[in-house]
């Protein structure tokens, strides 16, 4: 016998060894079925392990565990265990389990599951954002300290509305929720609320309240906000209501470590209070009974990466499957809340009209035929009621400045011509960064030193937008020796102010950098509404309603000598709703104005982009539901890379519109998930993006 030969035959003798000597399956319930992470979309379903007797224990349901997929050992989740396997072929086994731990909650397992059919997505990547990935020292850590009691809450009596007192249904709603004799089921569910919060009030107190009302008759809560500064205002407020050690806080910005640590002791059940961004709508906690939502209208709270799943959508699922109450807040009123308000699925919490207008300021619009006749605003871009009402406020307290753009001038024009100016290079838009700087591309970041315009040949440019620190240099000018500060996201993620103090001075801020002021703002100069109103999407006007009245409820009350100056058209119902405070008027208006064009939320609509014979590769394996109609495809803007001048691959869009009755929406989810699982399958050309109801849509 050769060497080889002699070679092959220990092989052969060791494989069949360890054969033989491989344990058993487990005696009960040997097979686990497991959710594969892998990114191909046919392959989104369970597939059918064996659990060798050794890891029986371990392998429960929720456990992370290793598996052989196609060849090589991949993570995957347990979702449930069996007697057996409808498989007829061979099963493999498990090969490890990754961590004892059942991260993964029955009920979060199954509201994950919902949200990838909602969305036309896959399990596997809302998985990924349901839970952090494993940090083993942390379990270590965590193991060692034992099973600590869970912080008792103090309980509020069910007749003690708090803040919430100014209402018509808040107290009702503190009453429910604080009442520890009635479970809420699916049911029987909890109340569900729309709130829209008084002006001049402060929600993290009322958001405490409700919060605390509820641990208290031992429900578990779970409070999502859109930002980092919110979430820290909410921090701050629940520790002195709860104490520190009663609630957890989710957010990137806490570290893998810190982030894995907090989210076991919710999984274990050491606390029942989660506060968080966008990621906190899966967090596991036990005996779900309250789910809170602040400034639900706000794009933040949608997720940026498939299958592109919004924070309230999501919580309005887990509030339907598991019964808990549902507030969702904020100074204006989305679209998608009013739809839920007028389906009868949630009710109304607002302020009576007497105490909204006891408490708002007065708000003074000037429009465009004022501006015409303004001299100051043509050579200063403040109107002079703007200067006059400043000049006046500063002698009472601070002033707040909102203007839509960061940076200096974002966007240039040709002097005389009023083109845009783009670069010559790739065609991007220019834009400066201080006073005497030279134009810079915003695509290719090109210099432009020696620019001229194409139609007109002129080499003067002008200003089409204004960010906020050349409003701030230009305010410094109008008023000189009062202090000017500037609120506003820098390219590192900085420079927002969290609060100033209640001394005279001027306060620039982009919308959603508005700091708080002690005592509130003696007035707020909301400019540029035309920027705001003019984007080419869906949601510009009620964005605009959205920013314009969270910058209105920092402004003292009327009787206090607050006044809101809004430059804007005042025949626009967005402005008037700002006027009259009230956002859900323009927000019941633009419902009704939807549902006749076919747009979300009346109708389910998505959309699909991709190369063009992608996209239209995706639109020949589509089975629509009846009812269901497809706009497109059209061309769209070429796909940019950053630092790339090229003019970028083509793209083509294509819009699918559904109605939501007769389950027309699911029915659109479903078609296009069956239509992308049959191009992966087939590997058949390229990535098609698919979003349903998108966020930006114009």
């Amino acid at each position: 016998m050769t060497e080889p030969e002699q070679l092959a035959l220990v092989a052969s003798t060791v494989r069949t060894a360890r054969v033989r000597t491989a344990p058993g399956p487990a005696e009960v319930d040997p097979v686990a079925r497991v959710c594969v992470d892998v990114a191909l979309p046919h392959l989104d379903r369970p597939f059918d392990y064996l659990v060798p007797e050794p890891l029986a224990a371990k392998a429960v349901p929720g456990t992370r565990v290793r598996v052989r997929f196609s060849g090589q050992l991949v993570d995957g989740w347990v979702l449930e265990r069996v007697a057996a396997s409808d498989h007829t072929g061979r099963i493999e086994r498990i090969a490890k389990v990754v961590s004892p731990d059942p991260v993964l909650a029955p009920e979060v397992a199954d509201l994950a599951r919902a949200v990838a059919d909602r969305w036309a997505g896959s399990l596997a990547d809302v998985l990924r954002s349901a839970v952090p990935p494993r940090h083993a020292a942390t379990e270590a850590a965590i193991d060692a300290l034992g099973t600590p009691d869970r912080p008792l809450v103090e309980q509020i009596a069910p007749d003690d509305p708090g803040p919430w007192a100014a209402y018509s249904g808040g107290p009702a709603l503190v009453r429910r929720v604080a009442d520890p004799s009635v479970a809420f089921t699916a049911g029987q569910p909890g109340p569900r609320a729309v709130w829209t919060a008084v002006p001049g009030s402060d929600p993290v107190q009322e958001i405490a309240h409700v919060v605390a009302a509820a641990a208290g008759a031992g429900r578990g809560v779970v409070v999502v906000a859109p930002d980092a500064r919110d979430v820290a205002r909410l921090e701050a407020a629940l520790a002195e209501r709860l104490g520190a050690e009663a609630f957890r806080t989710l957010t990137a910005d806490l570290g893998p470590a810190a982030r894995y640590r907090a989210f076991l002791e919710v999984r274990r059940g050491h606390v029942s209070v989660v506060l968080g961004t966008r990621a906190a709508v899966f967090a596991p906690v036990a005996d779900l009974g309250l789910v809170v939502l602040w400034d639900d209208g706000d794009d933040s709270l949608a997720e940026p990466h498939a299958p592109y799943w919004h924070a309230r959508e999501v919580l309005a699922l887990r509030a339907t499957s598991t019964g808990a109450a549902l507030v969702l807040g904020s100074t204006s009123r989305s679209v998608e809340a009013q739809a839920l308000v007028e389906q009868g699925w949630a009710r109304e919490v607002v302020a009576p009209r007497t105490e909204v207008r006891r408490r708002a300021p007065r708000v003074v619009t000037v429009g465009d035929d004022d501006l015409a006749r303004d001299e100051a605003a043509k050579s200063a871009r403040l109107p002079h009621i703007a200067w006059e009402t400043a000049r006046e406020a500063l002698a009472r307290g601070p002033v707040l400045v909102q203007v839509p753009r960061r940076g200096y001038v974002p966007a240039l024009a040709c002097q005389t011509c009023r083109q845009l100016a783009r670069c010559g290079h790739c065609h991007g838009p220019l834009g400066v960064s201080s006073g005497h700087a030279v134009p810079v591309c915003g695509w290719c970041g090109r210099l432009a030193g020696g620019w001229s315009c194409d139609s007109c040949r002129g080499t003067r440019l002008r200003a089409v937008s204004v960010g906020e620190r050349r409003t701030a240099e230009e305010l410094g000018r109008a008023f000189p020796g009062v202090p000017v500060r500037t609120s506003g996201r820098d390219p590192s993620g900085k420079g927002v102010l969290d609060q100033v103090g209640s001394r005279p001075a001027l306060v620039v801020a982009t919308p959603g950098a508005e700091p708080r002021a002690d005592g509130g703002y003696a007035a707020a100069l909301l400019l540029d509404g035309r920027v705001a109103l003019d984007r080419p999407d869906l949601r510009a006007a009620e964005e605009a309603v959205r920013r314009w009245t969270a910058a209105v409820s920092l402004v003292r009350p009327a009787a206090d000598g607050g006044v809101v100056v809004l430059v804007a058209d005042p025949a626009l119902a967005p402005v008037q709703a700002v006027v009259r405070s009230d956002p859900a008027g323009f927000a019941a208006r633009e419902l009704a104005e939807r549902e006749l064009l076919h747009l979300p939320p009346a109708w389910r609509v998505a959309e699909a982009v991709g190369a063009p014979g992608d996209v239209d590769d995706l639109l020949g394996h589509l089975h629509l539901p009846e009812g269901a109609l497809v706009l497109g495809p059209v061309p769209i803007s070429p796909a940019r890379r950053p630092g790339r001048a090229d003019e970028g691959d083509p793209r083509s869009r294509a819009l699918l519109v559904a109605p939501r009755t007769d389950g027309g929406g699911a029915a659109l989810a479903a078609a296009l998930k069956a239509a992308v699982s049959v191009r992966s399958a087939r590997k058949e050309g390229g990535p098609v993006s698919v979003r349903v109801d998108p966020v930006a849509l114009g």
